[in-house]
């Protein structure tokens, strides 16, 4: 509903992309899931890292997270392995699939995980404002987009990595494999996140490796929500990347960096969302934008090593997953896990750029004293990571699978 809105404002609205933005922003409120919504289902807590108290119930002592993604992979694996992690909820977004598509990725993928008691929220199916209209029509004026996700029909020029599939918004979803059997919550992604941060206050770590439709939404819907969250870790942004390993597929992946250093998908995709939420008063901000991710990549042999650890079922679905690829969400979630894996990180202040231009989505960043203040706030941007170190965690957490399940 809300871009079917923001579809006609931006028919109506002329050259002016900026007064789109105002109006798209002052309707947030008004368009976007203002009906009630049924409770969050309850999730049972696991018997791991749990303390008993004289006479009192066992308190649960894991990390509350909840997983906002455009996908489900080995990053969605690898916290939901970790032992002393609580994934209360994952949130789907349109980004490099559509939402619904997304959705079902989440549930076949928490089937295969043994994991169905983690809940699915259905998230945006649009970006606030940008559409795939007014990407064509960028192109034409600034030329191609390496990446243009759910929106994606052909490469621009021989790619080793395969050529997705293009689908519509509401086309049905038929995943390799066969569909998942369970099924989402009844709230809407953006209600969940508000619902979980006033239920956990200030315990609640959102980690974000899509764009971040979600969370602008929750943060118009209820301006305490990023305060209440005890931190954002999201993968999105560019500041100045370098392609690090030496074959087709890193040179390749650099194509998006090359002549164009702070332009990366997620924000690209939905620079308005982007821009609400870097300018939202988190309690700690950890960004982990493309740089750290070009000296790492899902080699065959990782892919095999990983996948011979978790077990037959969810070992397959890492087989499944194309080689090639940099491990870009992997990283926000090894940060979170392991802040010792981060080689190089540096405080600065982050927004982006919401001009319809030829910067349209990049990535804007001062150090202290140059910001112009206007909303932005402080962030911990992750540089440079320990690959191996990533390598040996991803490996550890996804080898949770493989155990037999512990006795109750």
């Amino acid at each position: 509903m809300i871009c079917n809105a923001a579809k006609a404002s931006l028919s109506r609205s002329g050259k002016r992309g900026q007064r789109t933005v105002v109006r798209l922003t002052a309707m947030l409120c008004a368009a976007a899931f203002v009906a009630p919504f049924p409770a969050a289902a309850e999730t049972a807590p696991s018997p791991a890292l749990t303390k008993k108290t004289s006479g009192q119930p066992q308190t649960d002592l894991r990390r509350k997270v909840i997983i906002d993604d455009d996908g489900f992979a080995l990053m969605q694996l690898m916290l939901l392995g970790a032992p002393d992690v609580d994934v209360i909820g994952i949130t789907s977004v349109t980004g490099g699939s559509w939402a619904n598509r997304v959705t079902a990725q989440a549930l076949k993928g928490l089937e295969r995980a043994g994991r169905t008691d983690v809940p699915v929220a259905v998230g945006a199916t649009y970006p606030l404002v940008n559409s795939e209209a007014l990407t064509d029509k960028w192109e034409a004026l600034y030329g191609k987009l390496t990446w243009k996700g759910a929106w994606m029909r052909q490469w621009v020029e021989p790619t080793k990595q395969s050529t997705p599939a293009y689908h519509g918004p509401e086309d049905a979803v038929d995943l390799p494999g066969g569909n998942p059997t369970t099924h989402p919550v009844q709230e809407s992604a953006a209600r969940f996140l508000i619902d979980m941060v006033h239920k956990y206050p200030g315990e609640v770590t959102i980690v974000a490796a899509g764009p971040m439709t979600n969370l602008a939404l929750a943060q118009r819907l209820d301006p305490q929500f990023a305060s209440l969250a005890k931190e954002l870790v999201y993968m999105g942004g560019s500041f100045n990347p370098h392609q690090v390993i030496d074959n087709r597929s890193a040179e390749e992946f650099a194509r998006e960096f090359a002549n164009s250093p702070r332009r990366e998908f997620n924000i690209r995709f939905d620079p308005e969302a982007a821009s609400i939420v870097s300018r939202s008063p988190w309690r700690r901000i950890t960004v982990i934008p493309v740089d750290p991710s070009t000296a790492t990549q899902l080699t065959p042999s990782l892919r095999e090593r990983l996948a011979q650890g978790a077990g037959p079922e969810v070992g397959a679905s890492i087989r499944a997953q194309e080689e090639g690829f940099p491990l870009w969400d992997e990283i926000a979630a090894g940060v979170w896990l392991d802040p010792k894996i981060v080689t190089k990180h540096e405080q600065l202040y982050v927004d982006f750029d919401t001009q319809f231009g030829p910067s349209y989505g990049d990535t804007l960043s001062w150090r202290e004293h140059y910001q112009p203040g206007v909303g932005e706030q402080k962030a911990d941007v992750i540089l440079a990571i320990d690959p191996q170190r990533l390598y040996a965690l991803i490996a550890q957490t996804v080898a949770t699978f493989g155990k037999p399940p512990a006795k109750p």
